[in-house]
């Protein structure tokens, strides 16, 4: 065995070792046809890497509150966007549009987010193949 083979084979196997953090596509999660619209107020953002996430709480048709989870772009991009960790606050009402998990119930992938000042935000979503829209910067 060559000293190259031998680097390989040990790069290899300590790559194989390595925990990687799995990165999906968008139809691997998400169904492009079912798009949702939900109103709710704000419980959280979650400003993580790979996603940041907006969770908010919507009444079903049963009047019972649900908590939904949605997905956004990385915070990297979000930042381009004009967006920041104190963007959105608990409580505030926002209209978020996106699509459907293929298998979570009440996960979503958000494409749009309407701020209660009537304001449109992109959220970097994994749909788009470019994010490109207004900051949430006044």
């Amino acid at each position: 065995m060559t000293y190259r083979s031998l680097a390989l084979s040990v790069a290899l196997s300590l790559g194989a070792l390595t925990p990687v953090a799995a990165h999906h596509s968008f139809s691997a999660e998400y169904d492009r046809d079912k798009p949702i619209t939900l109103t709710g107020a704000v419980t959280k953002l979650e400003w993580t890497n790979p996603h940041a996430r907006i969770y908010i709480e919507v009444k079903d048709d049963s009047g019972k509150l649900v908590n939904w989870d949605f997905e956004l772009g990385p915070p990297n991009g979000l930042m381009r966007q004009g967006w920041n960790r104190n963007s959105l606050h608990a409580g505030q009402i926002v209209t978020i549009s996106g699509f459907l998990s293929k298998d979570e119930p009440h996960v979503a992938n958000a494409r749009t987010v309407a701020l209660p000042d009537g304001r449109q935000v992109f959220t970097g979503s994994s749909f788009d193949t470019t994010v490109v829209g207004p900051a949430l910067a006044k």
